[in-house]
């Protein structure tokens, strides 16, 4: 038997699809269990069997609610994992909205198809309960004299990373890492003694623009679409996201700074995810929780309307002059903002902003690379749109940050596993915690196995 072993079944060579196996001589564990996204694969990879026996799991840790990490949890239900659900409590209180969302979704699409869908209700339902929540820096005990330590990752609401103290070792899995200092959160807490580590790398080759000069450049974009009385479409996940976004619209409407103009939130799932922000305050960074306490509503503002029903999304394209769109899609795979851009790029007076990453493959990838057009649900759509792009409002660390993090560990680690990424932002990352901090880097392939030097796990 062995100390420990790792199992990259999911989350190696791509940005999506998070799953790790982490095996011991007393139980075994899963790191996220989530969807692989963007991929012409993906819903055949997404449906087939599991490289592992979810019935021989025991336990599964949540590192944060967007699907990419959380997708796949109902399927594992069906396929058998009766096992303990760990996450805080407030990634399972916005995992219940979104699996609920996903799942309809699924139905929809199986009946569109002709199919089954990855997952039902009920097994959405069984897997809430198996979930129990926890708070940060909370220990979470294992078989094995094994402990689990919570910390804030600032990624989004709720998001964590999970200390494994296995032995004399210590295992971190970072989920994703957050941009800090970001617009709402609190910043990621420091890991200054880890033996291992797996970590993200979505932004590992590449660094965000200057927080300043993001700030200046949304601004400078919302004034200048609306000087041409054109719309305004921002695709924005509806997580975290879309709830920045809304956030830094508040700032610049209420100051002054942009024209008083009809702003969408046009996305449900969005709205549900913003009313869980709302509650949860003392999550906010020291910033925002005085703007609250001065009696700022950061979630609301002049000529803000959200936008539930489907009719009144339809209506949004009527509304004449210069408007405001956010709407749900951060890819464009799907979602609302897919109507919305089929309507408004070919309109020269319009412009698309891109707020967040575009994988490879997807609509918002190739709307980035700005091509004369892009297909859209089987349709043609002509690009006459203007096309902007700020990278400063990802949620995640740039490459300089995820080097930083790495760097207050880098006297105790013995191997880091950069994860998470595409392979050529996990390779160049790789390659400067090797050549910058000195440390043993590596980027495992899909389905790999690391295991300990000590003893071997059978």
């Amino acid at each position: 038997m062995s100390l420990f072993n790792i199992t990259f079944a999911g989350g190696a060579g791509t940005v999506t699809g998070a799953n790790f196996l982490l095996k011991t001589a007393d139980f075994s564990a899963l790191i996220d269990c989530g969807l692989l996204q963007g991929t012409s694969d993906a819903d055949r990879i997404n449906a087939a069997s599991f490289s592992y026996d979810p019935r021989s799991v025991q336990f599964l840790f949540v590192t944060h609610a967007h699907m990419d990490h959380i997708g796949k949890i109902p399927k594992l239900v069906k396929d058998g994992f009766s096992g303990k659900i760990y996450s805080t409590t407030i990634t399972k209180e916005i995992a219940t909205v979104m699996l609920d969302d996903a799942q309809q979704l699924l139905d929809d699409l199986a009946r569109k198809q002709g199919t089954l869908p990855l997952y039902d209700k009920k097994d959405v339902e069984k897997a809430l309960t198996l979930w129990e929540g926890f708070a940060y820096h909370d220990n979470i005990s294992l078989p094995g004299n094994v402990s689990v330590f919570l910390k804030d990752s600032g990624h989004i609401l709720g998001s964590t990373m999970f200390e494994f103290s296995i032995g004399a070792e210590k295992v971190v899995f970072t989920g994703d890492l957050g941009n800090s200092p970001t617009p709402l959160l609190k910043d990621t807490e420091p890991v200054t003694d880890a033996t291992y580590m797996v970590m993200e790398s979505v932004y590992g080759d590449r660094n965000h623009e200057p927080k300043d000069e993001r700030d200046h450049r949304f601004a400078e974009i919302v004034r200048e679409a609306m000087a041409r009385g054109g719309t305004l479409v921002i695709p924005a996940f509806s997580l975290e996201r879309t709830q920045v976004i809304v956030y830094e619209l508040n700032k610049l409407v209420e100051s002054g700074k942009v024209p008083s103009v009809p702003v969408f939130l046009d996305s449900p799932l969005a709205i549900k995810v913003t009313e869980i922000y709302k509650r949860h305050r003392r999550e906010f960074n020291s910033g925002v929780q005085s703007e609250i306490a001065d009696g700022d509503d950061i979630f609301k503002f002049p000529r803000l309307k959200f936008t539930v029903d489907g009719f009144d999304s339809r209506g949004i394209e009527k509304t004449p002059g210069a408007k405001i769109i956010i709407a749900g899609g951060g890819m464009s795979q799907g979602g609302r903002v897919v109507n919305h851009e089929k309507h408004f790029l070919p309109d020269p007076k319009s412009t698309i902003l891109l707020v967040g990453f575009q994988s490879l493959g997807t609509v918002g990838r190739l709307i980035q690379n700005a091509g004369k057009e892009v297909v859209i649900n089987g349709e043609k759509v002509p690009v006459r749109a203007k096309i902007e792009m700020i990278a400063g409002y990802s949620s995640h660390k740039d490459s300089d940050g995820l080097v930083e993090f790495v760097e207050q560990s880098a006297s105790t680690l013995k191997k880091v596993f950069v994860a998470m990424g595409e392979p050529k932002s996990s390779l160049f990352l790789a390659q400067r915690l090797k050549d910058y901090l000195g440390v043993e880097a590596v980027v495992p392939e899909a389905g790999e196995v690391f295991e300990t030097e000590v003893y071997r796990v059978k």
